[in-house]
């Protein structure tokens, strides 16, 4: 994220922009205005539960010298709260902490499906090093659940059927991920679709953690 602030356009403007917006990126979203939330509907999901995600990870590392982890250096996640796509619990997003890697995902999104099996990889390989987290983003239950079935998705996600804090970061385009750092301050905003060797790489160079093969 640049470190100039620019103006937010109006809620009402920049929700209106969404649907294009996210058309021009390739990917086209049409939940349909009737669709359930994703945390109100009955059922089981294969996403884990969010809890513990306002703590640091059980075995964080401490940041090693020269990694992008000096105090101040990033932009505190917005002040947006989130129903937990597994159980409904709400969940301060400005109260995660790091590090995390925080990834905005929909069914209806393809170059976002590519990409999820490689952040489940590197859910996997991080484990109680790092927090992953979805942000199911302007999406139906169904369809997201479906998709995470299909491809072995177990972290945890949020759900944002509003698109409150895409719109709060500033951005109205997926596929796009943050990475947070310890303090809860967003150290780099990547949009576009991101591989193994992409996320590990930033992993490293913004959070200090190196990534197991």
């Amino acid at each position: 994220m640049s470190a100039g602030r620019r103006l937010r356009p109006g809620p009402l403007f920049a929700a209106a922009l969404v649907p294009l917006l996210l058309a021009a990126t390739g990917c086209t979203a049409d939940p349909g205005a009737g669709a359930a939330d994703a945390a109100g509907a009955s059922g089981p999901v294969p996403f884990a539960d969010c809890a513990g995600l306002t703590q640091p990870p059980a075995a964080a590392p401490q940041p090693s010298a020269g990694a992008g982890t000096a105090a101040g250096g990033g932009v505190p996640l917005p002040d947006v709260s989130l129903a937990c796509f597994a159980d409904g619990t709400v969940v301060d997003v400005a109260a995660v902490r790091g590090p995390a890697v925080i990834n905005f995902w929909g069914s209806w999104c393809q170059p976002c499906r590519e990409e999820l099996p490689a952040l489940q990889r590197l859910a996997d390989r991080t484990a109680g090093q790092l927090h992953l987290i979805g942000v199911n983003t302007y999406d139906d239950r169904d369809p997201a659940v479906a998709v995470a079935e299909d491809l072995g998705l177990r972290f945890p996600s949020l759900v944002d059927r509003d698109r409150q804090l895409l719109l709060a970061v500033e951005r109205v385009g997926l596929p796009l991920t943050l990475f947070v750092d310890g303090a809860g301050e967003i150290r780099r905003t990547y949009e576009g679709t991101v591989d193994d060797a992409t996320l590990a790489d930033l992993v490293e160079r913004e959070l200090g953690l190196t990534v197991a093969p």
